[in-house]
């Protein structure tokens, strides 16, 4: 694997240490690395501020923004990090630098080309959403065990809807999955008997970090 170029720039929103809040990793001490941009426009999304602005920064003092915190984990996140083509190079070079890297991405992307050595966590916009049409069904079949498959649910339609494409694609076969309602529109308990009715092989997640501290930038 060729290793990669450290002049590279990124369009960097904002690097912070947080908990992680949500997938398998939640509760772990993580720096977050938020890239600038996305091509979608989520109703719920909780990040527009990271649709524009931010600052170039070079590999090298991101990574060493990144030392500072002696972190084992780093999550590149966005925004849709891998609409920054040097995003690629930068999963790489994170892993190469010895770091538990994963890539949290919106699914309407390529991640075929992804580090291996990366975990993968790929929504699956529901119609709630207002994006479902951007969903790369292509990227299904890329993956594993290793990732994940996060839906973000506003309403029980969005979850008769996510159940049924996990039966469709049989997702439970292919990478956990991951349910999580949008904070401040779905009750999670009320999710969470849902999913206790109907037996379903998921994980029932809530974001720790609002939990914590709101909907605050930088947590």
């Amino acid at each position: 694997m060729p290793h990669a170029n450290l002049r590279a720039e990124l369009r960097i929103t904002e690097i912070f240490f947080s908990l992680q809040g949500e997938t398998s990793r939640a509760g772990l001490p993580t720096v977050f690395v938020r890239l600038t941009g996305c091509p979608l426009r989520c109703t719920y999304c909780d990040t527009a501020y990271a649709f524009t602005g931010g600052r170039n920064m070079g590999f090298e003092e991101i990574l060493q923004r990144v030392a500072e915190y002696t972190p084992r984990y780093v999550t590149v996140t966005g925004g849709e990090p891998l609409s920054q083509k040097n995003c690629l190079q930068f999963l790489s070079a994170l892993s190469d630098a010895g770091y538990d890297v994963s890539l949290e991405t919106s699914g309407a992307l390529d991640i075929g080309q992804v580090d291996p050595r990366v975990k993968r966590v790929v929504d699956i916009k529901t119609p709630g959403s207002g994006e479902v049409d951007k969903n790369r069904w292509e990227n299904l079949p890329l993956l594993n065990m290793h990732d994940e498959i996060k839906f973000v649910l506003r309403d029980e339609a969005d979850y008769q809807w996510a159940k049924n494409i996990m039966k469709q694609y049989l997702l439970s076969d292919t990478s956990p999955v991951l349910f999580s309602p949008v904070y401040g529109m779905l009750d999670a308990t009320e999710l969470a008997e849902w999913i206790l009715r109907d037996r379903l092989l998921v994980r029932m997640q809530v974001q720790l970090h609002k939990l914590l501290w709101g909907n605050r930038p930088g947590h």
